[in-house]
């Protein structure tokens, strides 16, 4: 088996997962769609320059998409790069888990009729 290359968007995509404000500003945006810069800033207890850098790494991770709007800027999470790295590790165990779940019912299934006629 052969290791896929590395990926600079997974690695932004993880650093920008790694830091408690970003984690924190994601939760705010997914809560509060639309929110600007200035309504995230309100949340910290840093300042608005270091809610933007945060913000800046949020954006490079694709995790945060933003709509000028006159003078402000409106945030939206965006989970898809989430749903992505999700994809690519769970969906091959997915389907694993699924065909025994199948097989453990058939077999359930089969022990009970096997069972039922057995009384009759």
């Amino acid at each position: 088996m052969s290791l896929p290359l590395p990926d600079p968007a997974t690695d932004a995509l993880f650093a920008a997962l790694a830091h408690a404000a970003r984690r924190q500003i994601l939760d705010l945006l997914a809560a509060h769609p639309g929110m600007t810069v200035k309504a995230v800033a309100s949340h910290f207890d840093i300042s608005r320059i270091a809610v933007m850098k945060h913000l800046a790494t949020l954006e490079a991770a694709e995790l945060v998409l933003s709509e000028k709007q006159g003078r402000e800027r409106r945030l939206f999470f965006n989970p898809i790069p989430i749903q992505q790295i999700y994809d690519r590790w769970t969906d091959q165990y997915s389907s694993f888990w699924a065909g025994r779940i199948v097989d453990i019912q058939a077999r359930v299934e089969h022990a009970a009729a096997a069972k039922e006629s057995k009384r009759a």
